[in-house]
């Protein structure tokens, strides 16, 4: 009963921009059959496999990342990079191995992390965590900007990690805020946006 009470609190499906048909992902992830492009970022020492050998990249560092695993499945509850993420799981993965900060586990608490600032949405950088209002409360689902108005997330049952527009109307009428690593803030880390 506690385990089921858990994985319902942890995830966050939203039902996107369209109410198309659930589309299964039957291949695997780039990500789990070895992408380059991942093995490239572990040998820069940009991502890191285990929490001991985690890096304190940059912002960009997380955005390369997160755009590694497109097409990872979304799984409610997920957190793993070899089965799948919800949307919170997949910030949370990313900022713990790229930036080696251990994000809270779901979106509304990610929100109001003290380690993070908020950010007005005209100063949005890439590697800021982006998060909407998709269950008619507040902070109900995050992703990651990538720049030029876009972000990357794991949005739902059926779908995978993608990168949509903050522009479309969906997601512009819930966005609710952006926050950034503090330390990231005061140091400039941060790349520039758009």
């Amino acid at each position: 009963m506690i385990a089921a009470t858990v994985l319902v609190s942890a995830g966050c499906s939203t039902p996107g921009p369209t109410r198309a048909a659930k589309k299964a992902v039957t291949k695997p992830a780039a990500v789990m059959s070895g992408d380059p492009l991942l093995a490239l970022l572990k040998q820069r020492g940009l991502f890191a496999d285990s929490p001991e050998a985690t890096p304190r990249g940059s912002s960009g560092d997380t955005v390369i990342a997160a755009l590694a695993f497109l097409d990872l499945p979304y799984v409610y509850g997920g957190t793993s990079a070899s089965t799948g993420f919800d949307c919170s799981g997949f910030t949370r993965y990313l900022y713990w191995h790229t930036l080696g900060h251990q994000l809270p586990r779901t979106s509304a608490q990610q929100a109001f992390d003290n380690a993070l600032v908020e950010v007005d949405l005209d100063q949005v950088q890439p590697g800021d965590l982006v998060f909407f209002d998709t269950q008619r409360k507040a902070h109900s689902h995050v992703g990651i900007y990538v720049g030029d108005g876009r972000f990357v997330h794991a949005p739902r049952t059926g779908a995978a990690v993608r990168l949509e527009s903050m522009r479309v109307s969906y997601w512009s009428s819930r966005f609710n805020g952006a926050r950034r690593l503090a330390s990231l803030a005061e140091t400039g880390a941060a790349s520039p946006g758009e």
